[in-house]
């Protein structure tokens, strides 16, 4: 009886995941039911600064709800990162816990890539803490190499106007655009 119940809670789910440019209404959506809800000035402040042309906001969404997202900064004072003419940066990649494993990281590195050769830059760099091996390998997966480390500090504002510093450290990972 009890072989016959597995099979019966046992199902295979198909979804089409949709990697698209952020949109406005996306915004509180991307805080993933108050798991992120401590960056939401960040999220509005990036898509602030990506209306203004500085970062690209993408997302992965399912029904019109962002499971996924990546942000690009093509503008900085840090060219290490990126310069605003020929390197960019790739950061605040994640995937909903539950979705994860299923390519929609891939696709939306690869959606940022394209936009970024699309522009007329021919190098990208991601960040992934050194806590991460997981992380790393997706990169490396992808044609990423190691380049650069860095301590992995920066702070931000959450909603109830509490500071937070956040140290993280990692390496930094570079490709060239292109070439795989």
């Amino acid at each position: 009886m009890s072989d016959q119940l597995a099979a019966l809670t046992t199902f295979t789910l198909t979804a089409d995941i949709v990697i698209r440019p952020a949109r406005y209404e996306d915004l509180p959506l991307l805080e993933w039911h108050g798991l992120f809800w401590h960056f939401r000035n960040v999220f509005r402040d990036t898509f602030l600064e990506y209306q203004q042309g500085h970062r690209l906001m993408i997302v992965a969404a399912l029904n019109d709800f962002p499971v996924g997202r990546v942000f690009v900064q093509i503008s900085t004072g840090n060219p290490v990162y990126a310069d605003g003419f020929d390197r960019a940066y790739l950061y605040s990649l994640h995937v909903l816990p539950a979705l994860q494993g299923n390519g929609i990281g891939t696709a939306l590195i690869n959606y940022a890539e394209r936009e970024l050769i699309n522009r007329g830059y021919t190098w990208v760099t991601i960040a992934v803490a050194k806590d991460n091996p997981a992380a790393r390998r997706l990169y490396e997966r992808l044609g990423y190499v190691q380049y650069h480390e860095d301590s992995g500090i920066w702070s931000y504002i959450d909603p109830d106007g509490q500071g937070h510093t956040i140290n993280e450290p990692c390496w930094v990972l570079k490709k060239r655009l292109g070439s795989g």
